[in-house]
């Protein structure tokens, strides 16, 4: 008879953990690149040595009982711990890349410009930039940290890193057809306009003019960008009016490509570096101090524009 105190097999929790979470045994085996029989028969040889059931069915598929509920509990901090510290064993080395993850939109129109900036003020911060549109993972796979723009709730077990509070506002270039006229009017001139807009950020016209009292039921939109880094562009070229985040714009304002005559106004987003739960770091402070004192500067710049 085994010792109360004895563990069961890490295959036999790591089958039970995927099913329990998944509540599929097709699932579990899939995530564990292994077969449906494999994990049937850890299940089994699981409940057979613990003495007891851990599973109801439901449906065509299962779900954890009471005792299952327990064991997922401990088994998921457990897996949660060794994920943690096996992440900060294999963690770079000062010496090594920090990957940092962003937007592609924030890259090109942000990142990218300032990182010789970057290398003078932090010469013993290597960098490996990772374009990524979409949603991240909540365990920000493969990434040291993630750059930002967003708001709260975020992804469970975060650490954010909060930079500056996001502000927004509509832009257009001085090519646009009647441009001076416009940008001695009112804001609410632009709903004889067609509006440029991004699938990524519907709510960013909405937000904009709702905090300005315009009527968002009349914005009327045009040109449709997949990402805001073209809906920009468009606007530089003079193809619209554009929203857009306040330092992603202020060199444009400043050299007077774009103008931006009824200013941007805060929203409940902000920017933020994001890290996942138990990655202890220097660098994420360093890096993150930095970039808060960037974004500030480039608030100053567009407001004096």
């Amino acid at each position: 008879m085994k010792d109360a105190s004895t563990l069961p097999s890490l295959n036999a929790l790591r089958a039970f953990e995927a099913a329990a979470r998944l509540r599929s045994v097709s699932l579990a085996a899939a995530e564990l690149h292994v077969t449906h029989g494999a994990i049937s028969r850890q299940l089994r040889l699981l409940e057979e040595e613990l003495g007891l059931s851990l599973f109801e069915r439901e449906g065509r598929g299962i779900r954890p009982n009471g005792a299952g509920h327990r064991l997922l509990e401990a088994c998921s901090g457990a897996f949660s711990q060794l994920r943690d510290c096996v992440a900060a064993l294999r963690r770079p080395t000062r010496n090594e890349a920090f990957v940092l993850g962003c937007p592609g939109s924030l890259l090109a129109r942000w990142v990218i410009p300032r990182l010789q900036d970057l290398q003078r003020d932090l010469p013993g911060l290597t960098l490996h930039l990772a374009a990524q549109d979409g949603d991240f993972t909540p365990r920000l796979d493969g990434l040291d940290a993630a750059l930002l723009l967003g708001q709260a709730p975020w992804p469970s077990g975060w650490q954010v890193h909060v930079l500056a509070t996001e502000r927004i506002g509509p832009v257009f270039s001085p090519s646009l057809k009647g441009a001076h006229v416009l940008a001695h009017q009112p804001a609410e001139a632009l709903l004889d306009h067609e509006l440029l807009h991004t699938r990524s950020r519907p709510q960013a016209w909405p937000t904009w003019a709702a905090l300005n009292g315009i009527d968002t039921g009349a914005l009327r939109y045009g040109t449709g960008f997949e990402h805001l880094y073209y809906q920009l562009e468009a606007a530089v070229a003079g193809l619209g009016i554009a929203i857009a985040p306040e330092p992603l714009v202020a060199e444009d304002l400043v050299n007077g490509r774009l103008i931006a005559p009824w200013d941007f106004v805060d929203t409940e987003g902000c920017w933020a570096l994001c890290t996942a739960g138990g990655r202890e770091d220097p660098r994420v402070g360093i890096l993150a101090g930095w970039l808060e004192k960037q974004l500030a500067r480039q608030g100053g710049i567009a407001a004096k524009a």
